[in-house]
This record gives structure tokens, sequence and C-alpha cells, in this order.
């Protein structure tokens, strides 16, 4: 049994003329007795009654036209699900996340829920992120780092520039986080050759080179090489030994220290400022979803 058979039958029943039914088919007259015969042959029972002078259903035919019209309705609830679902589809943007942007990811939703998009958002190795891109997997990521510079880690097998455009978005500013209690938490903003003889705690280069790499720099450009920390694990630990008390600073972008709620770790800006570039990574072809993203991202100061 076919589908189409089942639209013919139905057709037919409704019309009650295989002419007439044709024409609604835009088929010919040949095609809808033939297809009707080859179901009738297969239930094993006449659908219709027919002469020269009529055609009316029998007394099978009327008891299957119900479930006839139950499975293409069925049929139809189908195919509709398929089409709100690749509409929907068309309006849900994916996106690929860095770690402590807070206020400034929330801005960018906003937009694009005004716009009428919904997010996904999914968080994975800044290399990952880009591959995913060059893929289309993604609509559009977030990298920290100059575009084109060392920038955050890279894997094997990452997308080149051919697949894909870097576009600055805004700067992320640094603070320094140490103990509230230290006497250079009465300081603000803190000169950064004054922590030259703190320990630095900070993730470990392979993960966040763009950060590692900017802060070495200029710690270096002020007179000091950092002294080694204890072993960095979560920024959340970290924070938490400042606390307690451990010798020793680290950074934090200004988004993610507006979200920590302690008063037991001192967050002071420092001179020189530190900064990093957030970058937006979308194809290099454009899509609509591509450029609703670079339009969110545009008004956020």
């Amino acid at each position: 049994m076919e589908l189409r058979q089942l639209r013919y039958f139905v057709t037919v029943a409704e019309e009650l003329h295989f002419g007439r039914a044709a024409e609604r088919l835009t088929i010919v007259q040949s095609a809808v007795s033939q297809q009707i015969g080859r179901l009738e042959r297969e239930l094993g029972v006449e659908l219709f009654d027919r002469s020269p002078r009529h055609v009316r259903l029998t007394e099978a035919g009327a008891v299957f036209l119900p479930a006839a019209r139950a499975i293409l309705d069925a049929e139809r609830r189908a195919l509709d699900t398929i089409a709100e679902h690749v509409a929907s589809r068309e309006t849900i943007l994916r996106i690929g996340t860095s770690r402590g942007m807070g206020d400034r990811l929330t801005s960018v939703l906003e937009s694009l829920a005004a716009s009428g998009y919904r997010v996904e958002l999914t968080s994975t190795s800044p290399g990952e992120r880009i591959r995913r891109v060059a893929d289309r997997e993604l609509d559009g990521a977030f990298i920290r780092g100059e575009p084109g510079g060392p920038g955050e880690p890279g894997e094997p097998g990452e997308a080149s520039d051919a697949d894909v455009r870097f576009v600055p978005v805004w700067q992320d500013e640094l603070l320094v986080a140490l103990p509230a209690r230290h006497p250079l938490a009465a300081e603000d903003p803190v000169p950064l050759p004054r922590l030259a003889d703190l320990p630095l705690i900070i993730t470990d280069r392979r993960a966040n080179p763009a950060l590692v790499d900017l802060v070495t720099r200029e710690c270096q450009d002020a007179g000091f090489t950092p002294v080694p920390g204890p072993p960095h694990s979560t920024l959340q630990d970290t924070l938490a030994s400042l606390g307690a008390g451990t010798e020793g600073w680290t950074v934090v972008y200004t988004t993610a220290a507006a979200q920590v709620r302690t008063t037991r770790v001192a967050f002071r800006r420092v001179t020189p400022p530190l900064s990093l570039p957030a970058v937006l990574v979308v194809p290099r072809t454009p899509s609509p979803r591509t450029t609703a993203l670079l339009t969110a991202c545009r008004p956020v100061p």
C-alpha cells in the first residue's frame, strides 16, 4: 500500500468521479484507475461500485475511507513537524563562547533575542571552536587574542584563514586579584612593578597562551619576571586560595570579577592597563545568521 494510492482513493471518494479526481490530482485518469485497482487487489475488496452512470463507495470503501483519511492526516502532521523544525533552525544561532564574558555576552544575547533569534551556546577549546565555525557546525565563536597572532591555543587540524574571518569586537580589561588584607589592596590602580615580589598564580600557557603571554610581556616591560606561584587549577580555586590568605596575585577579566561575591579578595585596576581583544570568528562566506551576530556585537560598548 502506498500513500499515493490512499490519496487517489480519498480524492475519488470525495468527487465520486474518476475524471474530476484526476483533474484535482493533476494526473491522467488512467493512472488514477490503475492505482485504485492495485489498492483493491492488495486489500482483497472492491472500494467503488463503478457503472457507466455513477461511481459510489462500496460498503468496504465506506469503512476504509476514515482510516485512509487518518493516515493522510498523519502524513501531513509529520511533514508539518519537519517544516516547523527546519524553519526554527533558521532562527537558531549556535555560538561558541569563551570564559568570563559576563555582561558582554548577555548584551549580545539580548540583542539577538530582540531580533527574533534563539541561541544555543557551547563551550569547547578555542581550536575546536574555530574548526566548528569553519565546518558550519557553529554560526560564530568568541576567542581572545589578536587575529593572526598567538591568540588562544589552536589544535591539530585547525581551520585556516581561508575558511573563517576574525573580527575584533571589543577589548576585555583585566584586573589584578590579590588578598583583600594585603597592603597593595589599598591601592587602586596598582602599579604593576609593585607586584614583582608576589607569586603569580595563573593558568598554564597551553590552556590560554594569549593571557599568559600578555601578563608575562607586560611584567617584563615593567622590569621584572613574574615569580611562579603554586599550581593553578581553576579561577574559583585560585580566588579561594587568595581569599584564605595565600601570598600571590592573579588576573581576572573585569566582566568575570563583577560576578564574584567575596570580601576576601580585592580586584584592582593596574597600571599600565592590561586588556585582551575579544574576537568573533565567523565563516568566510556570510549568512543571515552571521550578519545578525555581527550586528549584535557592534553596539556593545
